[in-house]
């Protein structure tokens, strides 16, 4: 047995509003619980987006019903809407743009639009880009140029990670998070898989896949899920959505790297607890633990807690599993039942 502190998930989709027939906060804060996670910041391109005030403040609302773990909220920086940028900062844990192609309205490709994002969002909130290839050369500029603190999402290229370590090589203050599928799946996996390996970013070579590993001691920040749950009905359409769940697979996943020495138990906790906590300034979460017993076992759908019942890497060999979870003294979880009654998560950072 070894015993971790509550650790903290800074990427999830908690499809809420406008997805609650796949996730809502419930489930997902439960799945999150059954995964090791106390904490998770949840993305803002829900439906509608979460880039108005008032759509916020009701997300946020729904999230104090029915949270069982803590829960932190973006904003969403919308192309039309950016004048709501200081009132959203009041709340949002942090701004996410998108750089890249993104289901919706979301995407941000105009200069003065981001110029307002980086002009008006308070300097004391992190920005968060969801940026892929060249884009990322466009937020590491944007973060020179106005000499504030960028925080670059799913990392999955070879070139990508090279790029922001040359850029942290110079002191540009720039960090970056990678996810386990995109650290244990390949291109030959999405092959295989076929919609249940479709994610945004799309799953690399094995090239960019060592490369992560490379710099998982160095340049990389955090590890993240990307948590995006769709139904098995939409995965099986003529158009499926991307997207992959990942709360509870994470941690067995990593730990079964620390088995193999592929990193160890300290920068496991540098990763997914110390450094998301520094980055997005988060509280701290007295008395709180995850127990984990070491011992082979093996990952399923039927024990997943999140709504949509199935994840990539199901029959997949772990390392260890979650036995029990306390989180501000109160056992949350044990022997793979979640036990936080909805509402007992505290929301807003």
């Amino acid at each position: 047995m070894i015993t971790l502190p509550g650790l903290i998930d800074v990427h999830t989709h908690l499809r809420v509003p406008g997805g609650e027939h796949k996730e809502d906060f419930a489930t997902a804060t439960a799945a999150a619980l059954a995964g090791g996670i106390t904490m998770v910041l949840g993305m803002p391109n829900t439906s509608p987006p979460l880039s108005t005030p008032s759509r916020l403040t009701a997300a946020m609302a729904m999230a104090e019903r029915d949270a069982r773990c803590d829960v932190g909220l973006f904003a969403a920086a919308e192309p039309g809407q950016l004048h709501h940028l200081p009132t959203l900062a009041e709340t949002a844990v942090a701004l996410k743009i998108y750089l890249n192609d993104t289901f919706g309205r979301l995407r941000v490709d105009k200069m003065p639009d981001l110029a307002t994002c980086f002009r008006d969002w308070p300097r004391h909130k992190l920005i968060a880009m969801h940026a892929e290839k060249q884009s990322v050369a466009v937020g590491i500029g944007l973060a020179a140029t106005y000499n504030r603190s960028v925080h670059f999402c799913h990392i999955s290229r070879a070139e990508e990670i090279d790029l922001i370590a040359d850029a942290k090589g110079r002191g540009l203050p720039v960090t970056c998070e990678v996810t386990p599928h995109h650290l244990f799946l390949n291109e030959a996996d999405a092959t295989r898989l076929g919609a249940l390996g479709d994610m945004r970013p799309l799953l690399g070579t094995q090239k960019d896949v060592d490369a992560l590993w490379a710099h998982i001691n160095d340049t990389i920040d955090c590890i993240a899920t990307d948590h995006a749950p769709h139904t098995l009905a939409e995965k099986r359409a003529d158009n499926p959505p991307p997207g992959v769940a990942g709360l509870e697979t994470s941690l067995p996943l990593i730990l079964t790297a620390v088995s193999q020495n592929r990193l160890t138990l300290d920068r496991l906790i540098t990763l997914m607890h110390d450094n998301p906590r520094r980055i997005y300034s988060l509280p701290e979460q007295p008395e709180t633990a995850v127990d984990i017993e070491m011992r082979p076992s093996i990952i399923r759908n039927s024990d997943m807690h999140s709504k949509c019942g199935w994840t990539p890497f199901d029959g997949m060999d772990a390392a260890a599993r979650v036995m029990r979870v306390t989180l501000r003294g109160d056992i949350v979880f044990e022997n793979g039942r979640v036990l936080a009654e909805k509402g007992s998560g505290r929301v807003g950072m």
